[in-house]
């Protein structure tokens, strides 16, 4: 399924007016606080109505403000997770999950999709079952939300910040379930966060947002290379790397990773010999040499040549670095970048230390493939 937005809002001093067509898989809105991305959500499940708008899910119209279309919320079946888990307080765990499902059952038959024992499996939560939702933990109660959502058998599934108010730990336990979601669910999801590794680590597409209007929209691993998209994206700019487990050091504690790019090293992770996993390099992370460095205790160092050097503000620069079949992207000042001379196909060595990967940026890949920055 895909999904297609035009629509414009006017509410006091706030402006928005986006546009984008969101394909198959995860969708991520991603910007500051204040630039829309939860009036979007909110748009698209039918809790606002827009001054102005159209929305098209899978071909149907489900909003047309010139055409008087209007389908009401609990019509447009679109599943939403919010910041809270919001369940209700009087139900057990059990009769929280049922209570969008026994809805959907009573107005029309219920579509094919995970049935309640699919849903309890994936998300672990049988042993949850006959609880309040005050004895639940964040993560328990936001799987829980995240299991109501899915039995209301959604086309399309909205996320808003799900992780926002969960600890490290937490977020940690709630990612792969959110990855599952997108590669083996069927349900098109659209994602809010302004955290760049939960947007490295699962989005397909990204919207950026910055002040009611759609500042880029595009593959995830071409904008995430950027550094014009804001005040803060060229501090945040890296490569969007899809690799696979070559093997685990049990003594240095380090997996090693085999892709397009080349080999890297990064510490140990929970991935069979094999598995594909998708991670993120920060571009402030990457040292450039214009000689293979001895005596370092960085453990990955890649041969490559300059691609391109793009000035930014604050006297730095972008270095995109060809490697093997892939772009890693370097975050220098121009002071660097002019004393080492970087130009378009001078030849360097690309940098990176194993500590430099953030784990929660580390998640389930698809097949390998060579990503262009």
């Amino acid at each position: 399924m895909s999904l297609s937005l035009d629509l414009a809002l006017a509410r006091g001093a706030f402006r928005l007016d986006v546009a984008f067509t969101a394909p198959p898989g995860l969708t991520a809105l991603f910007g500051p606080s204040g630039s829309g991305k939860t009036t979007v959500i909110a748009l698209l499940a039918g809790l606002v109505r827009p001054d102005r708008g159209r929305i098209v899910l899978d071909g149907e119209t489900l909003l047309d403000t010139d055409n008087r279309i209007d389908r009401p919320t609990h019509r447009r079946r679109i599943g939403v997770v919010f910041q809270e888990a919001r369940l209700l307080p009087h139900l057990s765990v059990r009769q929280n999950l049922v209570y969008g499902r026994r809805f959907v059952a009573r107005n029309r038959p219920e579509p094919p999709g995970l049935g309640f024992d699919d849903v309890i499996g994936l998300l672990g939560i049988g042993h949850l079952l006959a609880r309040r939702p005050t004895g639940l933990s964040g993560g328990e109660a936001q799987r829980v939300a995240i299991g109501r959502a899915l039995l209301s058998h959604p086309r399309l599934l909205l996320m808003d910040e799900p992780l926002a108010a969960l600890d490290a730990a937490r977020k940690a336990e709630i990612l792969p379930l959110i990855e599952h979601l997108r590669d083996g669910a069927g349900i098109p999801i659209v994602y809010v966060s302004h955290a760049v590794p939960e947007v490295a680590r699962l989005a397909d597409t990204l919207v950026v947002l910055e002040a009611g209007r759609v500042a880029a929209a595009g593959p995830a691993a071409t904008l995430l290379g950027r550094g014009d998209l804001g005040p803060d994206r060229a501090a945040q700019a890296g490569s969007l790397l899809d690799m696979t487990v070559a093997g685990h050091d049990a003594e240095s504690g380090l997996t090693h990773l085999s892709g397009a790019v080349g080999r890297l090293s990064v510490p140990r992770l929970d991935r069979a010999v094999g598995a594909s996993v998708r991670l993120l390099v920060p571009a402030r992370d990457v040292l450039v040499a214009t000689q293979a460095p001895v005596g370092l205790s960085a453990r990955n160092v890649l041969s490559g040549t300059v691609r391109d050097v793009d000035a930014l503000r604050e006297g730095a620069v972008l270095v995109g670095l060809a490697c093997g079949d892939a772009t890693l992207t370097a975050r220098l000042t121009r002071a660097s970048a002019h004393d080492l001379g970087l130009r378009p196909g001078l030849p360097v060595f690309a940098v990176v230390k194993s500590v430099a990967f953030d784990p929660q940026a580390i998640g389930a890949g698809r097949a390998p493939r060579a990503v262009e920055i």
